[in-house]
């Protein structure tokens, strides 16, 4: 089922989409920034729980560039050393807004842009968002176009597809930075929900501005191990350097979240960050109230010669895919 919302605000009309399938679960997208506003599922007692945080209103999402609620990142998610990177012999310099870094192509991210509704598909419950982003744009090369999907299945998917084109070589590395958890938005610390990560190997970082040293490290007897199902809060109180794909379960509502990707990598993030952040429904957000599953490159790859390359080639449509299926435990 689809419904569409129209909201005039201050800056410009923002048209915001639900769509719900027969299971009862249902998303809210929106054009400002492709975001996922809401996605709603049953738990385990068959009550309605919003698995996702964000703002109280469609204008916070226009100011939306530290906590990046539900937005499309991109060009490039994650840091870019020095906000700087070479192509083809030739050096680009980019925004520098988190110390001499870039993080997320800020400061004018894409999350910030209104998206085209590119195309309306009710009959499988799919909505694409497009964004032409010029030469130049952001300090990027090329004219890229990319579209981005959102699509709610039967099986309670919820399908992200990211397509792109750029007539130059050009970095590229989009992702969802939704922060989930899974007893419900307003439901505080995500510490005890269980988290199984299929991943074996982590990228180490040089120093707290958390660029990778260009390692690519195994993780066993480290608190990164979460290949067998822990707590989020088991080790994440660890004295190891780095601590300040994947099944994830509210401890108290039973609703499991699983994650698929054809992208190289996943940034886990548990929200240290959050500073009584005002969010939906005059709710506060505090430290680890939500965690994200970023699908993306590894940080930094532009620069990082043997880390898998986010090179989005001239003229090559490319297409990245993200699963969330949910479900009950």
């Amino acid at each position: 089922m689809l419904e569409t919302q129209q909201i005039d605000t201050s800056k410009d009309t923002v048209t915001n989409i639900t769509l719900s399938n027969k299971s009862h679960t249902s998303i809210t997208v929106s054009n400002l920034g492709a975001t996922l506003l809401s996605f709603k599922t049953p738990d385990k007692k068959s009550k309605l729980q919003d698995i996702v945080i964000g703002f109280g209103s469609i204008e916070d999402y226009f100011n939306n560039t530290d906590t990046y609620f539900g937005a499309s990142v991109g060009r490039v998610a994650n840091r870019t050393e020095n906000a700087r990177f070479s192509i083809n012999g030739e050096t680009f310099q980019i925004g520098q807004n988190e110390g001499n870094n870039n993080l997320h192509s800020g400061p004018d991210g894409y999350q910030l842009h209104l998206w085209k509704i590119n195309s309306l598909d009710e009959s499988n419950n799919q909505i694409s968002f497009k964004l032409d982003s010029p030469e130049g744009d952001q300090g990027y090369p090329g004219n890229l176009t990319l579209k981005v999907s959102y699509q709610l299945t039967e099986k309670n998917e919820l399908k992200i597809g990211y397509k792109a084109i750029s007539d130059k070589d050009t970095p590229l590395s989009p992702t969802n930075h939704s922060y989930s958890n899974l007893n419900g938005h307003a439901s505080g610390s995500i510490e005890n929900h269980q988290l199984q990560l299929q991943a074996s190997t982590y990228t180490p970082i040089k120093d707290s501005e958390s660029i990778p040293t260009g390692e690519i490290a195994d993780v066993g007897g480290t608190p990164f191990d979460s290949r067998t199902s822990k707590t989020i809060g088991c080790d994440i109180e660890q004295d190891f350097e780095q601590l300040q794909l994947a099944t994830a379960i509210g401890d108290k509502s039973g609703i499991k979240l699983e994650t698929f990707t054809n992208l190289p990598g996943v940034q886990f993030y548990t929200g240290n960050f959050l500073n009584n952040h005002p969010g939906k429904f005059q709710v506060s957000y505090g430290k680890r109230h939500g965690f994200c599953l970023e699908t993306q490159f590894f940080p930094n790859a532009i620069n990082t010669p043997h880390f898998s390359s986010s090179i989005l080639k001239a003229s090559t449509p490319t297409t990245y895919q993200t699963i969330y299926k949910v479900g009950t435990a």
